[in-house]
């Protein structure tokens, strides 16, 4: 019969209590276990951890994959992120003979597919931070400058033209619209010439799920998500 130890988690103490993020992972693990598990199966363990994903010191997952390796159980998580966002930690994962690992969002995926995306989705999340960077550049240099201009004319020093909740609002606005473009981009060779050949929005979410590309959720497309990216691709186009 086949092992399975589940392992979740969030980013903090708050998403644990208030079950944001736990609620999806339990979906789609549950998906998984009723639709691609190979042969009847037990979950011998559940482990939930409110940790970051940057950090690598996590006592739950040490004690999932403990008994992961003691009972040659599988390591079931419901995304690859769930186990770190650092392509070196989860290629270590891989790298153990006595580590078993399936991702239920990615049920078909072998290890070297699973190391491929793990790849690709740290070189994302770099490059959304340098265009993230890139585009508040212009209003921290009009700061700067302004600052300067105010010390050589012996002025006060004038406050940022943004500040407070507005500036925060601005900030959170620009990296919302950096990772939107960017998860655009990353669709745009299925999407734009489906649609070129004349595919339905619908028959566009159900090629991107055939595919097994998650949305920005990790959730199923929908033809109203496949609507806003041809939108946005047409916009920077």
């Amino acid at each position: 019969m086949k092992q399975y130890v589940i392992y979740r988690r969030v980013s903090t103490k708050d998403q644990g209590k208030s079950g944001l993020g736990l609620e999806a992972q339990n979906r789609d693990i549950a998906i998984f276990l009723e639709n691609f598990s190979e042969e009847p199966f037990k979950v011998i363990g559940e482990f939930e951890e409110h940790l970051s994903g940057k950090d690598d010191d996590r006592p739950m997952l040490a004690e999932a994959l403990q008994l992961v390796k003691k009972t040659g159980a599988e390591l079931l998580v419901s995304k690859l992120d769930r186990l770190s966002r650092k392509v070196s930690f989860i290629a270590n994962l891989m790298d153990d003979p006595k580590v078993k690992l399936r991702v239920a969002s990615m049920p078909n995926a072998g290890l070297f597919e699973l190391h491929i995306y793990a790849a690709l989705a740290e070189q994302e999340r770099k490059f959304i931070s340098m265009r993230t960077k890139a585009a508040l550049a212009p209003i921290k240099e009009e700061q700067r400058r302004a600052k300067e201009e105010a010390i050589r004319n012996n002025m006060p020093i004038p406050k940022p033209r943004l500040g407070g909740l507005r500036d925060k609002t601005m900030r959170r606005n620009a990296a919302i619209q950096v990772n939107a473009k960017a998860r655009a981009d990353k669709v745009a060779g299925i999407v734009q010439p489906l649609r070129k050949q004349g595919a339905s929005l619908r028959a566009i979410a159900d090629t991107l799920n055939a595919s097994e590309v998650p949305t920005a959720r990790g959730g199923v497309w929908q033809a109203s998500q496949v609507k806003r990216v041809l939108e946005r691709l047409d916009r920077v186009g």
